[in-house]
C-alpha cells in the first residue's frame, strides 16, 4: 500500500504541476472518443477544416451521404436511449424513487448542457467526466480477481466458431471502433480550429502542421489507451464476479449492480452504478452532438457547439430530437442492455462502408493536399476495415 501512496502522489504531483498541466490542455476531442480509426477522421477534419459528412457530400454521391447518416442518427438514438436507461436505473439502485423519472432528468440536463454551454466549457466538462470512468478501474480492485487465469486467457481466448460468438466479436469491434466516434472527432478538431481567431486548415496554413498532427496523435494515442484499459477492466470485472457465479442473463445495469453486491460488497455495487452514470453522461451528448454534426454538414445548415441557438436553429433541433427521442424509447419498455449490444453490432456494421470512405478521402491528394496518409498509416486503416468487413460477413453468413 506504502509503494501505491507514493505511485499516486507522484502522478498527483506531475498532473498538477505546469507539465502536467500542459499535457492535460493538450488532451481534447481523441481524450473523449478514443477510438484507433479516430486518428484518420481527426486528420480529415484539421487538414481540410471541414467535417467527415462535409466531405463525403464533396466527394461521394449523395446517396452513399444520405445512406450514412440516417443509420448514424437511427443507431446513436437507440444508443442514447439505453444510456438514459442504464443511468435512470442506477440511480434508482443507489437513492431509490423513479427510474424513469431520473432518465427523463438525465435527457434534459444533457440537452441543456449541448445547447447552452460554448464549445470551450462543454469540452472542459466531457474531458474531465472520463474520471468517472476509473471507478470501474476501483470496481477490479475491490474484489478477487485470478490475475494469472485473466492473463492467460486474455493472450489465448476460447472461442466458438458460432453465429452467436461472431455477432459478439462484431459487437465488440463496433463498441470499440464506432461511426459516430469518427464524426465527432472530425467535427471537434474544426470546433478546435475555429475557436482560435488565428487558427485555419492545415492545407491553408501548413506552417504549424507538425504540432498539429503531433498533437492528434498523442490525444488519440492516450485516448486509445485509457478507454481500452477501462473496457479491460469492466471485462474482468463481469467475469470474476457475476460469470462465476453463472449469473449470465443480465437485462438492466441495475440488476448487475443488485448482483455485484453479494459477490463484491456494497462497494463495488456503488462504483459500478457511479461509473454508468459517469459514462452516460460523458457518452450521450457525445452521441447526440456527433448525430448533429453529421445532418447539418449533410445539409450545410450552420453548426457547432459555440453558436447560440437563434444562430443554427437544425443543429440544436438534431441534438433535441436524438436526446429526446432517446429518452422517449424508454417509455416503450426497451431492455437497455439488449439494446446496447445491438446498437453496437449496428455500430459494427456501419463502421465497415464509413471506414472504407474515410480511408479513401485520407488518400486521397485533391482532398488532402500535401497531408495524405503514409503508407504505414493507411496499410493499417485498410487492415482494420478489411478485419471488420470479414467478421460482419462472416456473422451474417455463418
Amino acid at each position: 500500500m506504502r509503494g501505491n501512496n507514493k505511485t499516486t502522489l507522484a502522478a498527483t504531483t506531475i498532473l498538477t504541476g505546469r507539465t502536467g498541466r500542459r499535457w492535460l490542455r493538450r488532451l481534447g476531442p481523441g481524450l473523449i472518443t478514443g477510438a484507433a480509426d479516430d486518428l484518420i477522421s481527426a486528420r480529415i477534419g484539421r487538414v481540410t477544416g471541414k467535417g467527415l459528412a462535409a466531405n463525403i457530400r464533396e466527394h461521394f454521391p449523395v446517396p452513399v451521404l444520405y445512406a450514412i447518416v440516417v443509420m448514424l442518427l437511427v443507431a446513436n438514438t437507440i444508443n442514447i436511449a439505453a444510456d438514459i436507461a442504464a443511468m435512470g436505473e442506477s440511480v434508482r439502485l443507489v437513492i431509490g424513487g423513479s427510474s424513469h423519472v431520473y432518465a427523463v432528468l438525465f435527457g434534459i440536463t444533457c440537452l441543456l448542457l449541448e445547447v447552452f454551454l460554448t464549445y470551450r466549457q462543454y469540452v472542459r466538462y466531457l474531458k474531465w467526466l472520463t474520471v468517472a470512468l476509473l471507478s470501474y478501474v476501483a470496481v477490479v480492485f475491490a474484489i478477487d480477481v485470478p490475475w494469472l487465469k485473466v492473463l492467460t486467457e486474455s493472450i489465448w481466448p476460447k472461442l466458438a466458431m458460432s453465429s452467436g460468438m461472431l455477432t459478439v466479436v462484431v459487437a465488440v469491434l463496433g463498441t470499440t471502433i464506432s461511426p459516430y466516434l469518427f464524426f465527432w472527432q472530425a467535427a471537434q478538431e474544426v470546433e478546435e480550429m475555429k475557436s482560435s481567431f488565428m487558427a485555419r486548415s492545415l492545407k491553408k496554413r501548413p506552417a504549424h502542421s507538425r504540432w498539429h498532427l503531433d498533437r492528434i496523435a498523442i490525444d488519440t494515442v492516450t485516448g486509445m489507451t485509457f478507454s481500452n484499459l477501462i473496457a479491460f477492466c469492466i471485462i474482468v470485472a463481469t467475469a470474476a464476479t457475476l460469470n462465476r457465479a453463472g449469473v449470465t442473463n443480465i437485462e438492466s445495469s441495475a440488476q448487475a449492480a443488485e448482483a455485484l453486491r453479494p459477490l463484491a460488497g456494497e462497494f463495488a455495487a456503488v462504483l459500478f452504478s457511479m461509473g454508468i452514470v459517469g459514462t452516460g453522461l460523458l457518452a450521450v451528448p457525445v452521441l447526440a452532438g456527433s448525430a448533429a454534426y453529421a445532418v447539418a454538414e449533410s445539409f450545410r445548415w450552420k453548426g457547432g457547439l459555440d453558436l447560440q441557438l437563434r444562430q443554427a436553429k437544425g443543429f440544436y433541433a438534431i441534438v433535441a430530437v436524438a436526446t429526446l427521442g432517446g429518452v422517449a424509447l424508454n417509455f416503450t419498455g426497451i431492455d437497455p442492455i439488449r439494446a446496447l449490444f445491438w446498437t453496437a453490432v449496428i455500430n459494427g456494421v456501419i463502421a465497415v462502408p464509413i471506414m472504407a470512405v474515410m480511408m479513401t478521402l485520407a488518400g486521397k491528394r485533391r482532398v488532402m493536399g500535401p497531408f495524405i496518409v503514409n503508407r504505414g498509416v493507411k496499410l493499417l486503416g485498410w487492415t482494420a476495415t478489411a478485419i471488420m468487413a470479414v467478421a460482419v460477413a462472416a456473422m451474417l453468413l455463418v
